[in-house]
């Protein structure tokens, strides 16, 4: 017979399970995962640059341009100012070519 406690120990597990998920998803792809809704190729025709040929280090200097405003957007500018340095850094290491 289900009580009260068994269905309280059931909820604390679910939680458990699912903080255990969370963490093991790695906090740059969550955000680069947004970044390529645009930016992985599949828009090409587009002009918007698939972000995966591009060095970490050229993702984190033109995110940080268009969060100055030294590199005007129309619409980068307010998604790279939604992003602290770290943030971009992570992103940058998730979707960039490592290592150039």
């Amino acid at each position: 017979m289900i009580n009260m406690r068994s269905i309280a120990t059931l909820g604390v597990l679910s939680l458990g399970l699912l903080s255990v998920s969370a963490q093991a998803v790695e906090r740059g792809q969550l955000m680069a995962d947004t970044c390529l809704a645009c930016h992985s190729g599949i828009n090409s025709e587009a002009m918007i640059p698939n972000l995966s040929q591009y060095p970490s280090s050229m993702i984190i200097s033109q995110m940080k341009a268009f969060r100055d405003g030294s590199r005007p957007s129309t619409l980068m500018m307010r998604h790279a100012m939604g992003y602290s340095d770290e943030e971009v850094a992570l992103i940058a290491k998730y979707l960039g070519v490592q290592g150039q």
